[in-house]
């Protein structure tokens, strides 16, 4: 990391949570950590159009008081030769008590989108659905969430229910 970045980097990382999150509402907080992808997306008939590999990074931020992740696919150790298809995002979530949910916003700058969500423990998945009145109406799911591995699905409405666009297996890597 340059020199110029490491100030901005220890500003923005924290330990862990602040102690205005109370214990059961820190509902990303096994994510913290680096995690290895398999991704997979699907076409409108559920049909397995592309695989790659991914990493995906998650750190308390802001004092502990939000989250942050990042999601780069393929890993930056294949990118050398790989000039295309390549897509990074990151998502900043942090808990609103008066809502009592976590506020979440993803950013996508290779595709130009940002998307507001809002995200819940719902029985043993974390579930994040897009905010009222947002265009498409989607859904992330978290589930399956071991110590050293989870799942994760990306969602569309539809006329006919949802529809699973996109979905990660992932190990952790440290």
């Amino acid at each position: 990391m340059p020199h110029s970045s490491v100030p901005f980097a220890e500003s923005l990382i924290s330990a862990g949570p602040h102690q205005a999150i109370p214990p059961e509402q820190q509902i990303f907080a096994p994510f913290i950590g680096s995690w290895d992808l398999v991704v997979r997306w699907f076409d409108e008939a559920g049909k397995l159009t592309r695989e790659e590999r991914g990493e995906w990074h998650f750190a308390w931020i802001l004092e502990g008081r939000a989250i942050q992740d990042v999601w780069i696919v393929p890993p930056r150790r294949e990118r050398a030769d790989r000039n295309y298809l390549y897509e990074y995002g990151t998502s900043l979530r942090f808990f609103d008590a008066k809502l009592g949910a976590w506020q979440s916003t993803w950013i996508g700058p290779m595709h130009r989108v940002v998307r507001s969500f809002t995200a819940r423990r719902i029985g043993a998945q974390i579930i994040l659905e897009t905010t009222e009145g947002e265009v498409p109406r989607m859904r992330w799911s978290f589930s399956d969430v071991q110590a050293n591995s989870f799942s994760w699905r990306n969602e569309l409405w539809t006329e006919t229910g949802w529809r699973v666009q996109q979905t990660f297996a992932a190990r952790r890597a440290i």
